[in-house]
């Protein structure tokens, strides 16, 4: 409905004159009343998608060469009930994070780990993600490297609290404890360890409110969230001005957002971190040849014109088919 609404800005329009598209249709003044970022971004993807299948170049080329081949990634855990599948047993108790994340390290080689909490008091998380870190990163040779994410779910204090008792893990950041940039602020003043976030500043405003008085030391890019990859590229380039760092988002994408955060983590030059993703947790995906294989905990930056890769329509239809039983997650 969005799309056919704007039809009349879209028809005949050159996919090479991106500025032009972004002021037609997310300009501050547009998006005042019905926030358009997240179209724009599909718009986006598939602009410099056509643009890279007609001049036969990969997107990472047109947006100025990639200065990397692959693209690291964190491991992604979660609460979970031991058979995920039926949700039947108990949610997973500490000894059983630690298995799986040994589990995945094996199998993908992360040597970065990410814990999503926000579901237990806590008291409990803490006990957990200090067992996680402590088995996974006893071997200090591995260099591995730990994040906690509770999605924002708890006051200042409780998160000045659990921040404090986790500073001599090796953190790459804790994520989200609170919701605010003020809030995060208060909780950045006691707590020695750097804060990111993906939700106080997903924005170009919230970017220069954080800037001019910091709440947030590494902002996580998402190029849905930002309207597009050469927004996260803009927006790298400010963190790279101002020192603050860069990491990447995940959303729970299929291939062709996968392929659009790979080509972002090309070209930027300070990706601090490892990059966000759910994709070892999904069961297929919707391009050809099917999904993209991890090595080492590193995706390979996909090399043909455009984004790299091509859709699988048989494979999107039978999820469409199945969305409608099931609905959205």
């Amino acid at each position: 409905a969005a799309f056919r609404a704007m039809k009349t800005y879209l028809v005949g329009h050159d996919p090479a004159n991106l500025e032009e598209m972004r002021f037609k249709i997310a300009n501050p003044t547009a998006s005042l009343y019905n926030n358009r970022t997240q179209i724009l971004a599909a718009l986006e993807f598939a602009c410099l998608d056509i643009l890279g299948q007609k001049w036969d170049a990969p997107v990472y080329d047109i947006l100025g060469g990639k200065l990397q081949d692959e693209v690291p990634f964190a491991s992604y855990l979660f609460f979970r009930y031991a058979n995920s599948k039926t949700g039947d047993g108990e949610v997973r108790t500490p000894d059983q994070l630690i298995a799986h994340a040994k589990e995945l390290k094996e199998k993908y080689g992360f040597t970065s780990h990410k814990l999503k909490g926000g579901v237990f008091r806590p008291e409990y998380e803490l006990e957990c993600y200090r067992e996680l870190a402590g088995a996974i990163g006893k071997d200090k040779m591995s260099g591995d490297t730990f994040r906690f994410d509770p999605n924002a779910s708890w006051s200042t204090e409780q998160a000045i609290w659990f921040g404090q008792n986790i500073e001599d893990i090796r953190n790459d950041y804790f994520e989200d404890p609170v919701f605010g940039l003020h809030a995060m602020r208060r909780t950045r003043e006691m707590v020695r360890i750097p804060l990111a976030t993906n939700t106080v500043v997903v924005n170009f405003e919230q970017l220069a409110a954080n800037v001019l008085d910091t709440a947030c030391d590494v902002i996580l890019l998402d190029t849905t969230f930002w309207g597009g990859i050469r927004s996260c590229v803009k927006a790298a380039g400010v963190c790279e001005t101002f020192q603050l760092g860069v990491a990447v988002h995940s959303s729970g994408e299929l291939g062709i957002q996968l392929a659009t955060m790979l080509h972002l983590g090309a070209v930027i030059p300070n990706l601090s971190f490892a990059a966000d993703a759910h994709y070892h947790h999904l069961t297929d995906d919707i391009i050809e040849g099917g999904k993209f294989e991890y090595r080492n905990g590193k995706i390979k930056v996909p090399e043909g014109a455009g984004l790299g890769i091509k859709l699988n329509r048989d494979k999107l239809n039978e999820y469409a088919e199945l969305y409608k039983e099931l609905g959205g997650y």
